[in-house]
């Protein structure tokens, strides 16, 4: 009786695990990777032989990624992604020591994180350690195959210096693309709205590559002598916290809540590429985008419901702008756009795009009956710089917010254009006809004078 009540215990315990709440296909992914990371420590460790040495390294390596973790702690902990050099620590231990001890080491670093750091779902720290255990697995099965071509490597690193650092390399190189391609694999499934192009950028890559090369000298160093890991270690940590301030430097570019550029950064980098433009005469665009009537939602419905509306919406900017245009947010429910290289005709056409991209979006609010689907709307006003014209920032941003007062005033859920040297383009999106009748001599009179100012 006994047995059988702990067995309902344990079945009612996984069954609560977030895990089950993911689409079913991620579900089984996720498993499937974790299983196979178990199954390969199995086999390494069905051959494997312990040495004092094997473990003296072991425990050294373990000790500098702790106190890593401990550092990365002090140093606090953003909520997203947050960029470390365990990767130095760790691929010692794939390359030098025998296989099995591969994916144990992330295991412990992560049962750490977790305990030290911060809290997320045990399935996802386990599905990490995993993709990261099958990656130095893969890289450490690589290292073996690969240095057979040099040698007499294995024995004396420091005889065939060139070939066992390129062949580490290459390795190195197996263990990100491995890792990245197991994690990538959930997060798109997860998320399909995830950019590679943000996960690859330039400086997040350049970031990974400068952690791989250190990577490399330290294992060649460690495999000659442990005593390097002392001299080691306070050149890691400096550049841990290199990275740490850059990725704080970053941080403070971007607006908390949606992740776009806040409004000084944008205001500088708009006012540089309206400078590049007028200077090789190129056309430009801006956008100013407001969500109608959104103090009503935030009163009925919350502002944990707006808080979600923000970041939907900034979300579809993300996915629809270009690479190279600029969305930040001007704070309350006000979204800013930057469009280089764009004329008019193109400028309005991609706000009209966001416009009913926002209008399609369904919003899950709380309710008694369990939850109520809430729809918002956008009003952008444009304004646009053709290659010929010598605007300056605030000129054509009084014509961008001119547009966008008289879409508010005609009705809202609209798309209103002004070019800095066609006039007013009373062009709207669902309903032309009445934003042009709701338009009063008034502010007609207002956007001619922010055009000709």
């Amino acid at each position: 009786m006994t047995a059988r009540l702990w067995a309902r215990r344990l079945f009612a315990s996984v069954g609560a695990w977030q895990i089950w709440s993911l689409p079913r296909w991620l579900a089984g992914y996720i498993v499937a990777v974790v299983a196979a990371d178990v199954v390969g420590l199995v086999a390494a460790a069905s051959v494997m032989t312990v040495r004092v040495h094997d473990l003296e390294l072991l425990m050294g390596l373990l000790a500098c990624g702790a106190a890593t973790v401990e550092l990365t702690r002090r140093l606090g902990h953003s909520a997203g992604v947050t960029k470390d050099v365990y990767a130095v620590w760790e691929l010692p231990v794939a390359i030098l020591l025998p296989v099995v001890y591969a994916p144990v080491v992330p295991v412990v670093r992560l049962a750490l994180t977790q305990w030290r750091v911060r809290k997320v779902p045990l399935h996802r720290r386990a599905f990490t350690a995993a993709a990261i255990g099958i990656s130095y697995i893969t890289a450490g099965l690589a290292f073996r195959s690969m240095i057979r071509v040099a040698a007499g490597a294995t024995v004396n690193p420091a005889r065939h210096a060139l070939a066992w650092m390129v062949i580490t390399a290459a390795c190195a190189v197996v263990h990100y693309t491995v890792n990245h391609a197991l994690v990538l694999t959930a997060v798109k499934g997860a998320d399909p709205t995830v950019r590679l192009r943000d996960v690859f950028a330039r400086e997040p890559l350049y970031n990974d590559v400068a952690e791989l090369c250190v990577a490399v000298i330290v294992t060649f160093c460690v495999a000659s002598s442990i005593i390097a890991l002392v001299f080691a270690f306070p050149f890691v940590t400096l550049l841990q916290r290199s990275l740490r301030h850059a990725q704080l430097l970053n941080d403070a570019r971007a607006d908390s809540k949606t992740g776009l550029l806040n409004s000084a950064t944008w205001e500088r980098e708009a006012t540089a590429e309206l400078a590049r433009a007028i200077r090789t005469r190129t056309p430009l665009a801006v956008a100013l985008l407001d969500l109608d009537r959104f103090k009503l939602l935030n009163d009925t419905y919350g502002h944990l419901t707006g808080d979600q509306v923000l970041k939907e919406v900034a979300r579809c900017l993300t996915t629809l702008l270009r690479e190279y245009d600029l969305a930040g947010r001007f704070g309350g429910e006000e979204f800013a756009i930057l469009l280089p290289q764009t004329r008019a005709p193109d400028a309005f056409r991609i706000a009209e795009r966001i416009r009913s991209t926002v209008a399609a979006l369904r919003f899950i609010a709380p309710g008694a009956s369990g939850g109520e689907r809430v729809s918002v709307t956008v009003s952008i006003g444009v304004a646009a710089l053709d290659g010929g014209d010598q605007r300056q920032y605030a000129d054509l941003m009084a014509a961008a917010d001119a547009a966008l007062y008289r879409a508010k005033a005609g009705g809202r859920d609209q798309v209103l254009m002004l070019s800095t040297t066609r006039g007013l383009s009373a062009i709207s999106g669902p309903a032309p006809a009445r934003a042009a009748n709701a338009a009063s001599q008034e502010t007609q009179d207002g956007l001619r004078r922010a055009l000709s100012s």
